[in-house]
Formats: structure tokens, C-alpha cells, sequence
């Protein structure tokens, strides 16, 4: 592996560990001639796995993608960044499972995952999120999917 500080090719590994997901190992490794310290990820290379949007059209899964949706959802709510770095390594977790045998997941499945998520961290967030998932056109949009909000939190009391 080569060094990112020094680019020679000789290192060490210090540290081996899987990831959370089980998907690739995590490997801190040492250059062997300048000291420097840095980390790498082994990954099984898979069939990449496609997103069936909504018309029928079919994208590769762009894990940025669904992070910026998220993170911007977040934005200036008091949800701290290990929280939501959780979650994503979560969804990220629990779409690879879900799309294990066909290597396909549908934008409604991938968005609902999203909420559930935001359901249990934010409010406020799960309701930017859907306000743009499920394509809010006017104030009833958001007044409904409240209602549906508030029933909901009622239910779990």
C-alpha cells in the first residue's frame, strides 16, 4: 500500500478490524519508512447495486447521494454528528441487506427507510425529509403527514 504522506511502498499493518456491516475490514497501517500513520479499507467487490426509481428508471446507488438528502434535513437541528454518522452506516447496512438477492432497491423503500430513521432522532428533520420524498405541493401536504406524525407518537405513549 503506498503511503499517503511519503508514497514509498512499504508499510505495516498495526490494526485489523471488520466494519460494523460485516461488508469490509478496516486496516491501520504504518509506513515503514517515514512512521506515518494512516488507514485503509479492504471491500468485496460486488454487483453494484441499482435504485428502481419511482417512473421505472433504474440508477446505480449513490450512498453521497442519500447522505446529502439526510444531512441536509439535519441542518441547524440539535442532532450531534456521531448521531447521524450512526444512522447512515445503519441505512447503508440495512439497504445492502435488504437488496442482497436481486442487488435492486426501490426509491420508496429507500425513502422510508430514511424516515423511520428520522422518526426516532428528529421531528423536525423526518418532516424536511418527507416534505421533499414525497413531494409536498402545498401546506395540506405537510399538515396531514403532521397529523400522521403526531397520532403516531401518541400511539407509542
Amino acid at each position: 500500500m503506498r503511503c499517503p504522506a511519503c508514497g514509498e511502498n512499504e508499510d505495516k499493518v498495526i490494526e485489523s478490524r471488520t466494519t460494523t456491516s460485516g461488508n469490509s475490514i478496516r486496516r491501520r497501517r504504518e509506513c515503514i519508512v517515514c512512521g506515518y500513520r494512516f488507514t485503509s479499507y479492504e471491500h468485496i467487490e460486488e454487483e453494484k447495486l441499482m435504485v428502481v426509481k419511482r417512473d421505472g428508471n433504474r440508477e446505480i446507488f449513490d450512498m453521497k447521494k442519500l447522505e446529502r438528502g439526510v444531512i441536509r434535513s439535519l441542518e441547524k437541528r440539535p442532532v450531534s454528528i456521531s448521531v447521524i454518522e450512526e444512522m447512515i452506516q445503519q441505512l447503508q447496512d440495512e439497504i445492502y441487506v435488504q437488496a442482497r438477492q436481486t442487488h435492486e432497491i426501490t426509491s420508496v423503500e429507500l425513502g422510508e427507510m430514511v424516515l423511520e430513521k428520522l422518526y426516532t432522532i428528529d421531528p423536525v428533520s423526518y418532516i424536511r425529509f418527507a416534505s421533499v420524498y414525497r413531494k409536498f405541493e402545498n401546506v395540506e401536504g405537510f399538515i396531514t403527514e403532521i397529523e400522521n406524525l403526531t397520532k403516531k407518537s401518541k400511539q407509542l405513549k
